[in-house]
């Protein structure tokens, strides 16, 4: 007996602040379950450079010095999701970032019966965190990732990857900026947070712990959410 049940590509949202994790976990769950990760930042670069019609709009909002309106980014992700890489589902990254942007990607996906399957929050400890982003930095020549106490080279100064000598660190991971993040992230998160919940597929996961562990939780809710 044959079946003519489609199942439509995985929808899933990874939610936390700046430092959390969300680029880490998203390309592991891009290699363990065929995902596709999309970030606002990609794509409209992506977008831009591809010369689509939504991709020209953003170009002149953003060459203006504008901010990129809602209907903009949403007229880029439907185009986005069309493309035959993203069959096997998404895992969107900083997006959306409010309620109403979540309403307007539920309104994009009702077009092709597709849903949130999961909206999943990185829980985090504030101090801690901030303590976390304010130690990385980076290599200079490959981007190879480090931490005063996480994660140090093996030869100080050195990058485990690359031998490169030059390092560097992001002007804005401080102490004070990052506490100011995620006093942003909160205040505007909330609202997305109650909203998902509302609907049922909010998933909180405690982020704090080692990468593989948070991965392994993140890979148990993905499996149930999005089979």
């Amino acid at each position: 007996m044959s079946t003519n049940v489609m199942t439509r590509p995985a929808v899933l949202i990874l939610l936390g602040p700046p430092g959390a994790g969300k680029g880490t976990q998203a390309r592991m769950l891009e290699d363990s379950f065929g995902l596709v990760q999309l970030s606002t930042g990609d794509l409209l670069r992506a977008a831009v450079a591809a010369g689509t019609e939504a991709g020209k709009a953003a170009k002149s909002v953003m060459e203006s010095g504008g901010l990129v309106s809602d209907e903009i980014v949403i007229a880029i992700l439907r185009d986005r999701l069309g493309e035959p890489d993203c069959a096997k589902g998404v895992i969107l990254d900083g997006f959306p970032r409010t309620a109403v942007q979540a309403e307007a990607l539920d309104a994009l996906l009702s077009e092709t019966g597709q849903k949130i399957n999961a909206a999943i929050s990185l829980e985090v400890d504030d101090d801690a965190m901030v303590a976390r982003v304010a130690g990385r930095y980076t290599c200079a020549g490959c981007g190879e990732g480090y931490h005063d106490t996480f994660k140090q080279p093996k030869v100080a100064g050195t990058c485990d990857k690359c031998g490169g000598t030059e390092m560097k660190r992001r002007a804005d991971d401080n102490a004070e900026t990052v506490a100011s993040r995620l006093a942003a992230y909160h205040e505007q998160t909330a609202p997305l947070i109650a909203y998902y919940d509302g609907k049922g597929v909010l998933q909180k996961i405690d982020a704090m712990g080692q990468i593989d562990a948070v991965a392994e939780g993140l890979a148990k809710i993905v499996k149930t959410a999005a089979p």
